[in-house]
């Protein structure tokens, strides 16, 4: 289960965080540039619009006062041709509105784009062991939930920032050219609000980063118990299971609401402070009209620009927090694409087929004075030397954590040796392409895995150019081609991870006929036969004989009863080879496989 987070943090690298994140909206500097200039054209044809209607309300007061003083009275010719023009500058301004806020969305989502990409890149790229000390949940939850924060934070965060910054110049301007004086007084506000806004993203930041990790928790274990459901019904831990999830939920609710509230807090104390310089702006704009320094239409537009200019400010204390929830979301992301990737493959790997394409791996493989743990200052095998000639079958037996699996894991390089060597035909593993180097085996884990497809596909998996034939062929051999047979669709037939409309056992021989169909030079299995009843077990037993012939095999097994007919058992215990040796051998010693073989058979 995802491990309980005890200690809220804030993001530990913002500021690299940040200008990893501006590496991303690099590329898009262009559309960024024209966005800028047509939002400086729309802004500025915007701010102009409430001069023009001060100018309109200045000629009709100026009209009625001239009309009772027995004047002209009011221009509507004037008039109509001012509105005309407010109407039309507004018209074009929200064109352009639109056509920077598809520039803008297109930004976020290219950038969106481009991070997941990333990310799916990155994970082929990252070690088992990363994968070991991840929750699946928390993993998924920055490529879905981090990813699309950052979506959409950095969509409106760009067009917001931008037409703030260009509002906050252009008001400025227009404020001063009507009233310097009027503008200080609106402005002493402004230096108190950037305090109380400082103050809240303080205290919130924390929490934002807090709800994003809490999040991944959450979808960690939500994705752990449906996936085990089945246990989770069998052993009666539906309580604790939502308990946990209450748990996980108080937690996340906690967050949530903390970094809501704090941030929530800001725009009423600052729109309290911004509301009394607009008080005092209205009450000295209306002494400045009394004494006619100042036409009533030039104070309605200056109290509209104060009006325009608390908005933009308002959007900055407010982006502030969208920029921390960002931040927090992208932070889990790029320690993600941050992480250490698998040792790259050698300059001059070794070639595994010759100029013809046909293999040149004979299948004898070599440990040398192996060592490795998990953790290195917890070694699980010692010193462990074993060399195996091309076609014998080795069975690796043990008790639960002698280091069996492991030791096939080793050998297909999922995990780098702690020291020691393995070869492959008196080649370093490390010599050879990862890839490569696993295309030489065939392995059948313990846990069956199918993917969401049909039959036909999932056999294929072992090889993806075979033919319809060949795939029948794996499947005869594994004896399951019956089976398929008597379903509805045969090998068409959709199954996946979950699916249960085959059983466990019918599932293992789906991937045992995987192996079969890649004909592989060294063959690996990991309690094969772990899932399959003692009838279906001799068969499979029987063909794989035949598979056997000429390629290498090791089987890893608790039921030793299913080994005795191996070349070569290897006995491990606590990461040691104990004892070495065929069957018969092995029980005339009467040592550790003597006891652990006649263990299985007390009554």
């Amino acid at each position: 289960m995802p491990p309980r987070m005890q200690k809220i943090e804030k993001p530990k690298d913002f500021k690299g965080t940040l200008k990893q994140l501006i590496t991303y909206i690099r590329p898009y500097y262009a559309r960024i540039i024209l966005s800028l200039i047509l939002m400086v054209i729309s802004t500025v044809m915007c701010i102009y619009g409430p001069k023009l209607i001060g100018n309109v309300t200045t000629l009709i007061s100026e009209g009625i006062i001239s009309k009772y003083a027995g004047g002209a009275g009011i221009d509507f010719d004037t008039i109509g041709k001012l509105v005309l023009t407010i109407l039309i500058i507004y018209i074009i301004s929200a064109l352009i509105d639109y056509v920077v806020n598809l520039l803008h969305v297109n930004i976020a989502v290219n950038i969106s784009y481009k991070l997941r990409d990333d990310i799916s890149k990155k994970i082929n790229k990252l070690p088992l062991k990363y994968f070991d000390s991840q929750s699946h949940g928390d993993v998924l939850s920055r490529v879905t939930n981090d990813v699309d924060n950052i979506s959409n934070n950095l969509t409106s965060t760009v067009s917001q920032v931008l037409n703030s910054m260009v509002n906050i110049v252009g008001v400025l301007f227009m404020m001063i050219s009507i009233s310097w004086k009027l503008t200080l007084v609106s402005l002493v506000v402004i230096p108190l609000s950037g305090v109380i806004a400082a103050m809240t993203v303080k205290i919130s930041q924390k929490y934002f980063s807090a709800h994003s990790k809490y999040l991944g928790a959450i979808n960690g274990h939500i994705e752990e118990m449906y996936s085990g459901h089945l246990l989770v019904k069998t052993y009666n831990y539906e309580e604790k299971s939502i308990e946990k999830f209450d748990e996980l939920n108080e937690e996340l609710y906690n967050a949530a609401y903390k970094s809501q509230f704090y941030s929530g807090m800001m725009f009423p104390l600052t729109g309290f402070l911004q509301n009394v310089g607009y008080v005092a702006v209205c009450l000295i704009g209306g002494f400045e009209v009394i004494q006619g320094r100042m036409a009533i239409g030039d104070i309605q537009a200056f109290t509209t620009y104060v009006r325009r200019l608390q908005q933009p400010i308002s959007q900055v204390a407010q982006l502030l927090n969208t920029i921390q929830t960002m931040v927090a979301a992208a932070e889990r992301v790029f320690n993600l694409l941050n992480e250490t990737e698998e040792e790259k493959n050698c300059e001059n790997p070794v070639k595994i087929t010759d100029e013809n394409g046909v293999s040149k791996i004979q299948g004898n493989v070599t440990f040398e004075n192996v060592r490795f743990g998990y953790d290195p200052d917890k070694i699980i095998i010692n010193d462990f030397s074993m060399f195996v000639a091309p076609g014998k079958d080795v069975a690796i037996v043990g008790p639960t954590g002698a280091g069996k699996t492991t030791l096939v894991k080793l050998l297909m390089r999922f995990y780098e040796l702690n020291g020691g060597g393995i070869y492959v035909d008196f080649k370093n593993i490390r010599d050879y392409k990862r890839e490569d180097l696993r295309s030489i085996f065939g392995m059948v884990l313990q846990d069956a895995w199918l993917f969401d497809g049909t039959i036909r596909d999932n056999i294929r998996f072992g090889k993806p150019d075979a033919t319809d034939e060949e795939i029948y062929e794996a499947c005869r051999l594994a004896h399951v081609d019956r089976f398929i047979k008597t379903l509805e669709d045969g090998y068409d037939t959709i199954v996946s991870e979950d699916t249960s409309a085959i059983s466990q056992g019918q599932k293992q021989l789906l991937t045992i006929a995987r192996a079969f169909l890649k004909d592989p030079k060294i063959l690996i299995l990991d309690e094969a036969t772990s899932s399959v009843d003692t009838r279906t077990e001799q068969l499979i037993q029987d063909s794989m004989e035949e598979l056997r012939k000429g390629r290498t095999a090791f089987t890893i097994a608790h039921r030793l009863s299913t080994i005795r007919n191996a070349d070569i058992i290897i006995v491990l215990d606590k990461g040691d080879v104990v004892e070495v040796g065929d069957h018969d051998s092995l029980m005339e010693k009467k040592g550790f496989y003597y006891k652990l073989y006649n263990s299985q058979f007390d009554s």
